[in-house]
Parts: structure tokens; sequence; C-alpha cells
């Protein structure tokens, strides 16, 4: 899980969005419409990120449609450490990070 993560984070176009939502949804779950308003972001950008982070297991969903919840999966839970490490490795070589 850990090189998924620095893959996701920081190896990628969009990690830092991605970040943005994994700490989001450490707090509590959100759906993509709130999501978008929290970080405004557009909505197909949020949607593309989720996606994303739900094919590798660190999100997962409940409901349907619009108002479809994301919530961290228990393995992604787990590894919220990892994450941090991470997160704050990036922040230490640059300016990128917002709203902490």
């Amino acid at each position: 899980m850990k090189q998924v993560l620095w893959w996701l984070i920081a190896g990628s176009k969009g990690g830092i969005n991605r970040a943005r939502i994994i700490q989001a949804l450490h707090e509590r779950p959100y759906n993509a419409n709130q999501l978008t308003l929290k970080f405004s972001i557009d909505y197909k950008t949020v949607r593309h990120h989720l996606d994303v982070l739900k094919k590798h297991q660190v999100v997962r969903t409940m409901g349907e449609g619009y108002g479809t919840m994301y919530f961290l999966t228990e393995q992604m839970s787990a590894r919220y450490e990892d994450f941090m490490e991470i997160w704050n490795q990036i922040d230490a070589k640059s300016d990128i990070k917002e709203d902490r």
C-alpha cells in the first residue's frame, strides 16, 4: 500500500488533490459535491480523483448516484500514518500543500 500511496500522491498528476481528498475523508465521509465545494475543484475532477482512489482501494463508497458517500477503506485507515509520512516528506521539499 505504501508504494501505491507514493505513486498516487507524489508520482502522478493530481496527487496533491488526491492527498487533500484522503485527508478530508480521514476526518469524515463526504460525497463528491461536498468535496467540490470544500476544495473549489471542478466536480468532474473530484469524481476522477475519487475513481482513481477507489480503483486503488484507498476509498470505498456507500449509496448510489449523486448522494454516494465516500469513506477511506479499512486498509487505508490502517495505513494513514504511512500516508502522512509521505505527505510530510512532500511538504518538506516544497510549498505545494494547502488547507492543512
